[in-house]
């Protein structure tokens, strides 16, 4: 092994340990009844909203794939890569590096059905970027629609900055959706030709992208008290600069990342009350899919080796 194999892991541990100090820092006060008294307060209804948000964000998960094999013009059975979306992100959502982990996945899956290691680089790429895309989109329009949202982290910012960066970021998206009915030429790298996506897919990944994103912040909305609670787009927001730092730092599920955003973009509430919604989220967005996809992949891996040793013994007759 290399030592470049290493990096990843260690800022992945780095953050982990840094995210860990500062979540101790903050929840120095409050004790484990607390939180428990947190997860108490959580009514019945809130549960299986926050239930039927996370059911919400895993339907539209599996509609990367579906966009990703839409641009590269590759028929897959449906249902296949509804539970390979699905067991890619759960997965690589728990072991952290969601782009590294996502392609190991996706590499054994669809290599399955005859996609070469290049399409699936490209699958993997049109992922990655329709979620950059709709974190982008949501991004620029709370910006835009909640330009204070910046005073929780940054507190000597002006409200035009945020103005001016949520335009920004929404005039991006809307030169990306230009170029796109441009129909511009595809680039060539190396042999290979690199297809701007068509429109249709551009508008998929504005719908599918930012549906996930809206239900993924919801879990956590639906579990969080009234007392306090400064209303869904905040929620959003912040659940936004959480999950991509989560995500940049490579945490597996990111740990303590996740926490300490949140905590530090509410301090009008409860900490006790904030912690026991992320744990409703891990819950619903971490724990029980990552249960699942276990047994996609053993039922998955189970049908290869079937295969396999049905081959062989064919050959041998």
């Amino acid at each position: 092994m290399k030592w470049k194999d290493f990096i990843w892991p260690v800022i992945g541990l780095a953050a982990v340990a840094l995210s860990v100090w500062l979540l101790y820092k903050e929840l120095r006060g409050i004790s484990i009844e607390d939180v428990g008294d947190g997860l108490a307060a959580i009514r019945f209804h809130q549960w299986v909203l926050a239930a039927l948000g996370s059911i919400v964000a895993y339907a539209a998960l599996a509609g990367y794939d579906h966009i990703a094999l839409m641009h590269l013009r590759k028929k897959v059975p449906w249902l296949f890569i509804t539970a390979c979306s699905f067991t890619t992100y759960a997965l690589s959502h728990n072991i952290g590096g969601s782009v590294i982990s996502g392609a190991v996945i996706r590499y054994r899956a669809y290599g399955s059905k005859g996609l070469s290691a290049a399409e699936i680089g490209i699958l993997v790429a049109v992922c990655w970027f329709t979620f950059i895309l709709a974190t982008g989109v949501l991004a620029g329009a709370v910006l835009v629609l909640q330009p204070d949202l910046i005073h929780r982290y940054f507190e000597d910012i002006p409200p035009w900055v945020s103005l001016t960066a949520g335009f920004g970021i929404l005039a991006l998206v809307g030169l990306y959706i230009f170029c796109s009915w441009l129909h511009l030429k595809p680039l060539r790298i190396r042999g290979r030709f690199i297809y701007y996506p068509r429109l249709p897919i551009v508008v998929r990944q504005l719908t599918i992208g930012p549906l996930e994103l809206l239900a993924a912040a919801s879990i956590v909305y639906f579990a969080l008290p009234e007392a306090g609670n400064p209303g869904y787009l905040i929620v959003l927001g912040i659940f936004l600069v959480s999950f991509s730092a989560a995500l940049i730092s490579h945490a597996p599920g990111g740990l303590g990342v996740l926490e300490i955003v949140f905590l530090i973009g509410l301090p009008e509430m409860d900490p006790a009350a904030v912690i026991a919604a992320l744990l409703v989220f891990r819950l619903f967005y971490l724990i029980v899919p990552l249960v699942l996809a276990l047994g996609v992949v053993l039922t998955f891996e189970r049908g290869q080796l079937t295969r396999l040793l049905s081959r062989k013994d064919k050959s041998q007759a």
